[in-house]
């Protein structure tokens, strides 16, 4: 199976660009609270929003079986996710020909999917951060998750996660995710870390990294609620003022330790190989990369927990090609297209059964991308969700994200 050469950073995730130069930077998301989320919110339990808040087309009948396919899929999402090695065969075996719209930011995203797609767009590859506000704008529907053979052997986190399943409707497939693993220098650390307090520690001033993403808001909030439990921080995407004011108040803390915030994959491997950080936020996929390379590094996932990442397809609002569409999820929910994908990208997927593909494409690349993790390794894990004005408690007091963006350029200047 052929790569890409040049990793690159999507909303601080690994991304694949097919050129030759690594020289593309990805924005980060952009602020998508200006949709109608204000009256929205996401359940700190799983399972999405407060009971009694329902998206616009919660009421949408998914198709109950699929039909004779159209002939063609415009998909958007971002490039690698229609590669020729999984793309080429399932054009073959279905007659569906893809048209993707390669996007370059989630700003790209939402104002692709606006009016449901108009018309034009069947599918989306949306990021946890981005999954919510693309269904409360009612710009996708509901799915069938019948009509995905492999959907059953999806870990259990992924057939229902709060990211894309508001009030037990799936506005998604899960597709591949990544955890956000505390990434350090074995020869600096003696003693392996085991706490997010190192990338908060004046002792590692100037050596230590983290993405340039809002999402980091989140990761804050984390640690703060095993660091100070006063705060009863339940979920860190549900923030009221005070949390969210503790949070940002530790990042402009941790500000002048940072030796540089990363926007791109290699940039943040090139600053671990030349001994210019020593501790860092990242993602497997780094990890693995540096250790080809013979640097000494390792990552784990703290005490305190990690954010993680989770990508979905979703099906447009007015996909003129729903049984192609269908098709698509269920190809790319295969074992063997999990595992390329995984591969390909730096991932890790969903379907259970794809480790042992994994393991026959690249052997080690299943426990090296936590593949074969069993349920309770979830347990630690916060997967991504867009944050909104609503709070659990039914009142509109929550931090939504554009004000996450917005601090968050005020922290980084």
């Amino acid at each position: 199976m052929g790569r890409a050469a040049a990793p690159i950073c999507f909303n601080g995730r690994v991304k694949v660009d097919k050129r030759p130069l690594d020289g593309v930077r990805l924005g980060a998301i952009a602020a998508v609270a200006a949709l109608a989320l204000g009256a929205c919110s996401t359940n700190p339990t799983g399972g999405g929003p407060t009971p009694g808040v329902q998206p616009p087309t919660a009421g949408v009948k998914p198709l109950a079986a699929v039909g004779t396919p159209e002939a063609d899929l415009f998909l958007v999402t971002t490039e690698g996710y229609t590669y020729s090695d999984w793309a080429g065969p399932f054009t073959k075996a279905t007659g569906c020909k893809i048209t993707p719209k390669y996007v370059a930011s989630w700003d790209d995203v939402v104002k692709t999917m606006k009016d449901g797609g108009g018309g034009q767009w069947d599918m989306v590859s949306a990021t946890g951060d981005a999954a919510l506000a693309l269904i409360y704008s009612g710009d996708v529907n509901p799915m069938n998750t019948a009509l995905i053979p492999e959907w059953n052997n999806f870990q259990p986190v992924f057939k229902a996660p709060a990211h894309n399943t508001v009030n037990g409707i799936h506005y998604g497939i899960s597709l591949q995710w990544g955890p956000n693993t505390l990434l350090y220098n074995t020869k600096k650390f003696v003693n392996p870390p085991t706490s997010w307090s190192a990338i908060y520690d004046p002792a590692t001033k100037g050596l230590i990294t983290v993405p340039d993403n809002p999402m980091q808001i989140a990761d804050a909030a984390l640690y703060l609620s095993k660091t100070q439990p006063a705060l009863n921080i339940k979920d860190p995407y549900e923030l009221n003022q005070k949390q969210f004011d503790a949070a940002i108040a530790l990042l402009k803390d941790q500000r002048p330790l940072i030796k540089r915030y990363w926007a791109l994959v290699s940039d943040e491997i090139s600053m671990f190989q030349s001994g210019e950080v020593v501790v860092g936020s990242a993602s497997p996929y780094q990890t693995v990369e540096l250790k080809k390379a013979g640097a000494p590094v390792a990552d784990t996932i703290p005490a305190e927990g990690a954010t993680a990442w989770g990508d979905s397809w979703m099906l447009a609002a007015k996909a003129p090609h729903p049984n192609c569409a269908y098709l698509w999820a269920a190809w790319v929910s295969t074992p063997k297209v999990q595992a390329q994908q995984a591969l390909f990208f730096g991932e890790t997927p969903v379907n259970t059964k794809a480790c042992a593909e994994m393991e026959a494409l690249q052997s080690g690349s299943c426990t090296q991308f936590h593949a074969g993790e069993q349920a309770a390794y979830y347990d630690a894990i916060k997967f991504w969700k867009t944050p909104l004005q609503r709070c659990p408690d039914g009142t509109n007091t929550c931090i939504p994200y554009d004000q996450w963006v917005a601090a968050w350029t005020a922290v980084k200047t």
